[in-house]
């Protein structure tokens, strides 16, 4: 996968990308990883990229050419078919969610686009990108954040990337559900023992155990989510049960 990272800020990104799993991803060959100052594509000796709202109001809006330029020129140097996702991320976009990772994650090349300002000229919305994404409801200083949160998520989900394979099969979200709590050594921890049944080496039992326990979790923590997962005639009445102790206890501790 390829990724361009169109932004007036690169130093922002470079050291993210140079890191951990995503560093490691490149030295693979995996992915591939850009950023772009798209004000090399102002045109102008002043290297302008925004200017005043048409009808007035606060703050400084980001000009179409620069940005229109700088994307087709990627598309230019890139030479392949398939047309990229072009990414605005932008607190009116669609909620980034694991899906919509599982879903970029399928792409040959992205282009990413981080505004600062007040917003962006309506043309690049309505005729440059192909997504709107917004990591959460509160707005940021620029998409340069966000956009590396998007590339993380995404990334990840790419076969090699991670160590371990299953790990981005039993993350959070990945089933639908909240993941199970996980234990490592040593076996107690200041009167604080990992549960008998991880020590069982009963393999079907701990993975009841564990789809149990990320139902509960799920339940106490991310009850919505439960209205979108594929559940069980098992996971039924899994919760059922879960849900008489919360009436009963309180709780489900």
């Amino acid at each position: 996968m390829r990724v361009d990272v169109l932004t007036l800020f690169p130093e922002m990104l470079d050291g993210v990308f140079r890191t951990s799993i995503l560093g490691k991803a490149q030295e693979k060959g995996i992915i591939s990883l850009h950023t772009v100052n798209f004000r090399d594509y102002s045109g102008n000796k002043h290297g302008t990229v925004d200017d005043t709202p048409y009808g007035g109001g606060g703050g400084m809006v980001l000009k179409p050419e620069p940005i229109f330029a700088a994307v087709e020129d990627l598309l230019e140097k890139a030479g392949h078919q398939a047309k990229p996702r072009v990414i605005l991320m932008c607190p009116q976009g669609e909620t980034f969610s694991q899906k919509k990772a599982e879903e970029l994650a399928k792409e040959e090349h992205l282009i990413f686009i981080c505004g600062h300002y007040e917003g962006y000229d309506e043309r690049i919305r309505e005729h440059l990108i192909t997504d709107e994404l917004s990591i959460g409801d509160y707005v940021l200083t620029g998409g340069e954040l966000p956009a590396a949160v998007v590339i993380d998520a995404v990334s990840r989900l790419l076969p090699g990337v991670l160590g371990n394979e299953t790990s981005a099969v039993t993350d959070s979200f990945s089933t639908g559900l909240l993941e199970y709590p996980h234990y490592t050594r040593p076996v107690e921890f200041r009167g604080w023992k990992v549960p008998d049944m991880l020590l069982s080496g009963h393999h079907a039992n701990i993975e009841a155990w564990r789809r149990e326990q990320a139902l509960k979790r799920t339940l106490e923590r991310r009850p919505d989510l439960l209205d979108e997962v594929e559940l069980t005639d098992r996971d039924r009445k899994t919760l059922e049960k879960l849900r008489r102790l919360k009436d009963t206890d309180g709780g489900l501790e």
